[in-house]
């Protein structure tokens, strides 16, 4: 939702690869001695307790750290190559297991289950066979880069999601700072043998990257994140002890040694890095690209396809908003001419300041209680879960989007957290802040996510996985229901937000294919953006930069809205006066995320039912 856009320290989005891949030995019984809904709750039960004890982050994360799961604590991921290969072998025996299940006597949200279990675990076990490159989150090719690396990860991990409210957690802490130089070692491993395998990032990534670990290690040890988060915290709490002085030690001892050796590596590769921007110049680059394509958007769609998709959205979008412009008398230049001149409308621009700042987070809170109040009339589920609106870390806003959601916790005692970047107050104008605000929160990432973790009869490990094209297909979807909900109805210039985001999401599927498929040069592409929808050249390097690192990403989310609104007319046309949009909203969401396929045959399913 995870991720999140962005924060996975270890996020939702990249679950089911730690998940799935981590099933217990125990066969399943066979299907004479036991129900097929039976049997496959067994197994949910059996690979989400095997993932609490594998993924300790997670546990983190969930607030699940506690009594029996107080042991995780102290530990940060796995990182090593050996755990992809763990992995293999274990997805071969789900399969396995998986197969000992007959679908056809599975009905409701077992049959839903089945099938987004099945078709993930058989995805990821193809890639990971497939391909000698790339993290485990697949497909990401490259283990270091901007967006990826505990380098870029841990520190905000540990500062927003690990507890320290007394002297077991700031052990704890101490404890994951240890692990932390451990886990960018084994990183250290994993991206030399992607670099022999042909694996090496472009340069500008390069570039990218060691500005940010080199920002990261020219800050004096105390006032970096991963020490004053401990020390900030432990006064808070009356925790004495020398935290500082340990943290620091750890700091500039074993974690600083291995960020050195990570941007060795990096000033190696840098020499002989090549300015080509599409994984296409990697080993059987067109393929990985193909299946990144469709493990992204679960769809059966090619690049060529998602490529026209992607430009009959640019001029359709573009109408629209030449349109809303001429209404408000700017007729002149092209829209991104006339976007971009919205960017340095001073009437729109807050301070570039701590009081400028403070006034754009109390604005999104008032857009947050505007959609609150319009949503019972939408959903017939609310969420319980709060929502925080929190800025970026500083340490990490230069390669960082726009804005990312991050969940809360199962049992409601941290609220789902909505990060905006304010790195740069010309980049967040205040017409487009409604639009994200309803992406990343209500009704987007937030209300989603939130339902589906308070969903008790959904089985745990359903309430874990992530699809992104669901998920954020989902997020883009809910900027039109806004729409629909007339939260723009008084406000022109933040519909023009709302057609503007719109834009961007149409933009990236002619970007990723263009750049992955159609060899787009880096240059070319930041052009493109610009000119389509008039962004600052530093937020367009950005996005551009973040589809080289993550090929496919960018399709799931107008892939995934497109679904979403398909699937609801092809509802409205079928069922008539007896559509309900609460219902269908309840019949997407409460069962969980899910591919884009299965979605099609769950809707499908309620339609049937309900007519």
């Amino acid at each position: 939702m995870p991720t999140r856009e962005l924060t996975d320290a270890l996020d939702r989005r990249s679950f089911l690869i730690g998940a799935c891949g981590l099933a217990t030995t125990a066969a399943l019984p066979a299907a004479a001695s036991a129900g097929a809904t039976a049997q496959l709750d067994s197994l949910l039960e059996q690979c989400f307790q095997e993932e609490m004890r594998a993924s300790p982050q997670t546990l983190t994360s969930l607030g699940l750290d506690t009594g029996a799961g107080a042991w995780a604590k102290s530990k940060l991921n796995d990182a090593s190559r050996a755990h992809i290969e763990r992995m293999i072998r274990i997805w071969e025996r789900w399969l396995r297991d998986l197969g000992r299940i007959d679908p056809a006597q599975l009905t409701g949200t077992a049959a839903t289950s089945y099938g987004t279990l099945r078709y993930q675990t058989e995805l990821s076990l193809e890639g990971a066979r497939s391909f000698s490159y790339g993290r485990d989150d697949f497909p990401a090719p490259y283990v270091l880069s901007q967006l990826t690396g505990a380098y870029q990860q841990v520190p905000d991990f540990l500062d927003t999601q690990h507890r320290v409210t007394d002297r077991d957690g700031a052990e704890a802490y101490l404890a994951r700072l240890r692990e932390l130089a451990r886990v960018m070692e084994d990183e250290i491993v994993w991206a030399r043998a992607n670099g022999a395998a042909g694996a090496v990032p472009p340069a500008f990534i390069i570039d990218r990257t060691l500005q940010q670990m080199k920002a990261l290690r020219g800050t004096p040890v105390e006032r970096t994140t991963l020490v004053a988060s401990l020390v900030r915290r432990s006064q808070q709490h009356n925790i004495g002890g020398r935290w500082s002085e340990q943290a620091s030690a750890l700091i500039s001892g074993p974690v600083w040694h291995a960020l050195d050796r990570q941007i060795e590596l990096l000033e190696r590769w840098r020499g002989s890095a090549v300015g080509d921007a599409g994984v296409w110049r990697l080993p059987r680059g067109e393929e990985y690209y193909n299946f990144a394509a469709r493990y992204q958007t679960t769809t059966r769609m090619t690049p060529a396809e998602i490529h026209r998709v992607g430009l009959d959205q640019v001029a359709a979008l573009s109408a629209e908003a030449d349109t809303l412009f001429k209404s408000q008398g700017m007729s002149r230049g092209s829209v991104g001419e006339r976007l971009a001149a919205l960017y340095k409308d001073p009437r729109f621009i807050y301070p570039d300041s701590d009081s400028g700042r403070a006034a754009l987070l109390a604005y999104l809170t008032g857009r947050v209680e505007a959609v609150t109040a319009k949503l019972p009339d939408y959903f017939g589920t609310l969420p319980k879960a709060g929502l925080e609106i929190r800025r970026i870390p500083v340490e990490i806003e230069a390669g960082a989007p726009a804005g990312y959601y991050e969940d809360g916790t199962l049992d409601g005692s941290r609220p789902g957290a909505y990060y905006i970047n304010l790195r740069n107050m010309a980049e967040v104008p205040r017409w487009t802040l409604p639009t994200l605000t309803y992406h990343e929160g209500i009704p987007g990432h937030h209300l989603q996510g939130a339902l589906v973790l308070e969903a008790g009869g959904l089985p745990m490990l359903r309430r874990l996985l992530w699809f992104t094209a669901y998920g954020e297909g989902w997020a883009l979807y809910a900027e039109q229901a806004a729409d629909e909900m007339g939260l723009y109805a008084d406000d022109p210039w933040g519909r023009v937000g709302y057609l503007h985001d719109a834009l961007l999401r149409a933009v990236r599927l002619v970007l990723d294919t263009g750049i992955h498929a159609e060899r787009w040069t880096r240059e070319q592409s930041i052009q493109y953006f610009m000119q389509t929808i008039g962004d600052p050249q530093s937020a367009a390097t950005t996005e551009v930069e973040r589809y080289c690192v993550w090929p496919g990403q960018a399709c799931s989310y107008m892939i995934g809205k497109l679904t979403w609104l398909r699937l609801r007319e092809r509802a409205r046309a079928s069922l008539g006066a007896k559509f309900d949009i609460r219902q269908f909203h309840d019949r997407g969401l409460l069962s969980g995320p899910m591919p884009l396929e299965v979605l099609d045959r769950s809707i499908d399913t309620w339609t049937r039912g309900s007519a």
